[in-house]
């Protein structure tokens, strides 16, 4: 398949959060994708990124997915649920009805869909074991949803790479710049690009492990830097999007 437009919609995962860019921009895995897909082609793509850091699964669908489908996109990548899954309220039939309805339009319109598991991040944050059960049900939900709409899956939560600390940012929620590119070159490898192969998923080399001190310093820098100002936000009902408008709106050339 060759592709000419190219929509992401979703949360800070799509809009690239922790993969550093140029001029203090992020990177992600969309945009990694994009230049992917226009250097294979050997093309300019023209792409758009319309995914907000904090939305819920709700609003990504209230505000993002009719723009996308007026840019009449012949690929998307929709993924979200994080922030719906951490919430004392979550609700899986609902977040899934969101889903469904955000893939089978785009699908509607043509569109190649493709998103992503959320891999089991217990290993890297240990308060993520209480959500362990909602995570690994949304994920059999999702395998679900792609097998009824036709959407390419990349099941990053069946890869234990993926749970692998050293592809994560120290905010232990966000892939770091070498997640980023690992999802990005598994999502090509979905697409079937040529020179992309489950190259993605190689496990990392064994890491020296941590000694006791050296957990309890990072423990301690997480929940100063992390994890203190997130249920601040929580009290006082802000979201780390607010004020934060999409990093490329409409359609524009990149690559290849």
């Amino acid at each position: 398949m060759r592709f000419t437009r190219y929509v992401a919609i979703g949360d800070s995962s799509t809009e690239g959060l922790e993969d550093p860019g140029e001029q203090g921009r992020h990177r992600g895995w969309a945009d990694r994708l994009a230049l992917h897909v226009a250097q294979t082609q050997g093309a300019a793509l023209l792409y758009a990124n319309l995914a907000i850091r904090g939305r819920k699964t709700r609003e990504v669908r209230d505000e993002q997915l009719a723009p996308a489908l007026a840019m009449r996109p012949d690929l998307a990548s929709v993924f979200a649920g994080t922030n719906d899954i951490i919430r004392s309220k979550y609700r899986e039939s609902q977040v899934i009805d969101d889903l469904r309805a955000m893939h089978a339009a785009l699908r509607g319109i043509g569109a190649t869909v493709v998103t992503i598991t959320m891999p089991d991040l217990s290993e890297v944050a240990p308060f993520a074991e209480r959500a362990r059960p909602r995570l690994l049900a949304f994920n059999a939900a999702v395998r679900a949803l792609c097998a009824e709409t036709g959407s390419l899956l990349l099941d990053v939560a069946q890869h234990p790479v993926a749970c692998d600390p050293r592809l994560w940012h120290e905010d232990r929620l966000h892939a770091n710049a070498e997640g980023h590119r690992r999802i990005a070159a598994g999502l090509a490898s979905v697409l079937g690009l040529p020179g992309f192969d489950e190259a993605w998923a190689t496990p990392l080399p064994p890491r020296v492990p941590l000694s006791a001190w050296q957990r309890a310093r990072a423990e301690a820098h997480w929940v100063a830097t992390y994890l203190t100002p997130w249920l601040l936000r929580r009290l006082t009902g802000k979201s780390s999007g607010d004020g934060v408008t999409a990093k490329r709106p409409t359609l524009q050339p990149i690559g290849p």
